[in-house]
């Protein structure tokens, strides 16, 4: 949260804060008063236990009691859970005599509201940027089905010149608690200014809505002043449901014509004509589907530079092993600068903004499943039997479905007819999604609802219904449960796959063939590296049975995106021979052209095609820089193309979380990890994503989601070397004591863990960060000897990231000099890329 322009000085009379501090005290020392609102006073408070500053959200006494303490926790608890670079997180809430909370990171930076009183209208790419960041969160936070109620200037941080969008759950909270009341007091849900015409007469508001305020927020940034504006919030609210929306480029002729069309389509006066999503929305504005504001910032204004030589060498490892160029990261830059201006840098690399425990990421298993028994809400309560049979015929089939765990009959029996949250159900039993429903009479009719919960934080994320006439009972049952085991299955992936490949084909050998020879592909992968003549037969027996149902039937894609995937297997087998992996990346990429022209749309296709192209540049068979280049944006294009074919091609954002390193976008990194994880959460190289989720974390200094993902990783992956080594990267930060005792058993621990090839590199690597552990406990005789005997040769260390971790450590020791040093060597490496 951004301090206002509030005086610092307290109110000695302030009752709401004297009632606050006599039940925080122990945990919080309020500060001063950062601001205060129509619904809530800000302070700047310092947490006790973690010594880090916050902010604290004090609703104010009439809107707390009229939301009461349950739905306040309720609806705060589902707000916690949305971590996204540009949602701005919660670490704690309650109540103190009646007064409800929530506390925030204290964000040393403005609001969009402060900057835009100060500055008027904004530079057209810094609200686009913006615009785009806030559109970002808002479709995360919409895929999680929570709509945010209240976008607005005053709730969107400004940190580092990037969004963070405030105050999730909190209009939600006070909708529930009775909007009318608050009326009656002066409060109004949502913000006449920016409120979407459907919000401001009472109806149902859903992400449509939020794009409207979006849209508006833009209209202010570019203009100046809001779209409509008048002396009340009834003609302000009247205006928004009976006025075109000016044009902004009256007001300002540099704006785009499209930036323009996105504000008219966001602010259509019914949610049916607006963008459906806000990535609907941003690509409106002219921007591809799946940019950020990083990626077109940077294809404005940076030249990239294509690695060659020792870089190379370094990047050749496998697209599920990732180096992370160091050369990429932020702090690699913001340590230069520091060290040359003769800035100190231990505010930076050890500055750690929050001491908050870890949660637990990744959350409860999806495959878990819990059907609750359906609710009878007919008059008469005559349904029951019915409600009951749907439930039972649910449990029955879906734990037929392989991959599925579903709970008995008796497990959920309890929580029949139970007032408890759905999320507190679902930690209770363990499962990551629950299944709800009701049945009622509607005429001559049966009705029957269901929705799909997400077990994590208690959000629906999908609903039908089904009607069919009351004397057929039993169709009613079977169809609802086909409709849940569809719903459930084409969230999880593989049956729905299953069922799409048999119908694009009316072959029937042909779709067996496709079958058998995904198994064999499969043996093939888990066949295990050092067998790699079975690998080999495997593949080439996968190949002829997919030739055999190419030829069956010509019109069918999936087998020859499907031989496109072999050629790429076989040419990830090739070892280091070039001219055998340009061999099979040739063959492949034939294949995925050719089911390409069959179906523009095989996402299948553009995962492989894009996988070929980016494994052909990091094995460097493309040696001039230019070529190499526009072959790393042709893989991103086919990468990217397959995550706007399908947005749960997990492959697809997996290899891209690994290729936005090559250009330098953390948090496009961050971004498509997690989209990878969200759509297969047991993805073979679930272990790797996770530890792009820890480091690029890690480097865009949001060290709470850091620590998270490493504890995950530890949970889901102990015998790796990764959990280890992230544990001992935290130890360098303000997230845990400086143990030196820990760092040096976590340090032999990665080394013991690590691959016998890559140990040389590992153990100076551990050796350095333990160095950098012993500086920060002040032991700095000891850091910079060991660090003196770890910085490695240019063939232990191809980039010279060992030279700028040992940087680092020699700075927080004290020895600027030696920090040069080893900057020097690592800048003479960049300057020849």
């Amino acid at each position: 949260m951004a301090e206002d322009q509030t005086p610092d000085d307290q109110k000695p009379d302030d009752p709401m804060l004297e009632r606050l501090r006599a039940h925080i005290s122990d945990r919080y020392t309020i500060v001063k008063e950062l601001g205060r609102g129509g619904m809530a006073t800000v302070y700047l408070a310092m947490d006790v236990k973690h010594e880090r500053e916050v902010a604290i959200k004090v609703l104010l006494p009439e809107l707390s009691a009229t939301i009461g303490a349950e739905r306040f926790e309720r609806e705060i608890k589902v707000a916690a859970k949305l971590q996204h670079p540009h949602i701005l997180g919660l670490f704690d809430s309650g109540e103190a005599d009646g007064l409800l909370y929530y506390v925030m990171p204290f964000v040393k930076g403005e609001s969009l509201r402060d900057r835009l009183d100060r500055e008027g209208q904004l530079p057209v790419e810094d609200a686009i940027q913006l615009t785009v960041e806030v559109a970002g969160a808002l479709g995360f936070a919409h895929e999680q089905n929570i709509v945010h109620r209240d976008i607005k200037p005053e709730n969107i941080m400004i940190s580092n010149g990037h969004a963070l969008v405030a105050d999730f759950g909190i209009a939600r909270a006070v909708e529930e608690g009775g909007a009318a009341k608050l009326t009656q007091t002066g409060m109004a849900v949502g913000t006449p200014v920016y409120m979407a015409p459907e919000q401001a007469v009472g109806e149902k508001v859903g992400p449509a809505a939020d794009i409207y305020s979006l849209g508006c927020m833009l209209y202010e940034m570019l203009a100046g002043e809001p779209p409509f504006t008048g002396k009340n919030a009834t003609q302000i609210m009247a205006r928004h449901a009976m006025e075109q929306v000016p044009s902004v480029r009256i007001v300002r002729q540099s704006v785009p014509e499209e930036i323009e069309e996105a504000i008219f389509a966001a602010m259509g006066k019914s949610p049916a004509d607006r963008p459906k999503t806000c990535a609907d929305f941003v690509e409106i504005m002219g921007m591809p589907m799946g940019a950020t504001a990083t990626m077109r910032a940077m294809g404005r204004t940076t030249s990239r530079r294509t690695p060659t030589g020792a870089t190379r060498a370094f990047r050749t490892m496998a697209v599920e092993e990732p180096p992370v160029p160091v050369w990429r990261r932020p702090w690699a830059l913001a340590l230069m600068a520091v060290v040359v201006l003769g800035g100190g840098f231990a505010g930076y690399w050890f500055g750690f903004r929050s001491k908050a425990p870890a949660l637990e990421v990744g959350g409860l298993d999806p495959h878990n499943v819990a059907v609750l028994y359906f609710d009878d809400t007919s008059t008469d309560k005559s349904l029951g039997y019915l409600a009951d049979g749907i439930t039972e015929a649910l449990i029955q089939r879906l734990g037929q479905v392989q991959g599925l765990s579903v709970r008995s009959r008796n497990a959920v029996e309890p929580w029949r007819n139970d007032t408890v949250g759905v999320d507190s159900v679902a930690r209770a039993l363990n499962t990551g999604t629950v299944v709800k429903g009701s049945v009622e009479q509607q005429g001559d009719k049966l009705r029957v609802s269901i929705r799909l919960v997400d077990g994590n934080s208690g959000a629906d994320f999908e609903r039908a219904s089904i009607e069919q006439p009351s004397a057929s009972i039993l169709g009613v049952r079977d169809s609802v449960a086909e409709e849940v085991a569809r719903l459930i299955r084409g969230r999880l992936g593989e049956e729905i796959k299953l069922r799409e490949q048999r119908m694009s084909t009316s072959n029937v050998q042909a779709w067996s063939l496709v079958q058998r020879a995904e198994q064999l592909r499969k043996t093939g992968e888990t066949a295990g590296t050092r067998d790699t003549a079975a690998m080999g037969r495997s593949f080439r027996a996968a190949d002829s049975l997919l030739a055999m149902a190419e030829q069956l039937d010509p019109k069918w894609s999936d087998p020859v995106a499907g031989r496109a995937l072999v050629a790429y297997n076989r040419s990830r087998l090739s070892g280091r021979d070039q001219a055998l992996i340009k061999q099979w990346v040739d063959v492949g990429l034939g294949h995925a052209d050719r089911a390409i022209a069959l179906d523009a749309n095989n996402a299948d296709a553009l995962e492989t095609r894009g996988n070929l192209k980016y494994w052909s540049y990091l094995m460097g068979l493309e040696p001039d820089p230019a070529k190499a280049e526009a072959l790393l944006n042709s893989a991103k294009g086919d990468l990217e193309a397959a995550t706007r074919a399908n947005p749960a091609q997990a492959g697809a954002w997996a290899s891209l979380s690994h290729l936005y390193n090559q250009t330098g976008s953390g948090v496009d990194v961050n971004l498509a990890a997690r989209r990878a994880l969200e759509a297969d959460a047991f993805l073979s190289n679930a272990d790797q994503i996770l530890n792009r989720l820890f480091l690029s974390s890690y480097d865009l200094g949001q060290f709470p989601d850091a620590a998270n993902w490493c504890q995950e990783m530890g949970r889901r992956f102990p015998e790796s070397y990764q959990s280890p080594r992230c544990e001992l990267y935290m130890l360098t930060t303000r997230a845990r004591e400086p143990d030196v005792a820990r760092a040096w058993r976590l340090a032999d621990s990665v080394k013991a863990m690590v691959p016998e090839a890559r140990k040389p590199y590992f153990e100076l690597n551990s050796n350095l960060l333990v160095a950098a552990v012993l500086a920060r406990a002040g032991q700095k005789d000891s850091a910079l000897a060991l660090a003196g005997r770890s910085i490695g040769t240019a063939e232990i260390s191809p980039t010279r990231d060992l030279s700028l971790i040992a940087a680092f450590t020699y700075l927080q020791a004290g020895d600027k000099d030696k920090a040069i040093d080893q900057l020097k060597i690592y800048e003479d490496l960049l300057c020849r890329q």
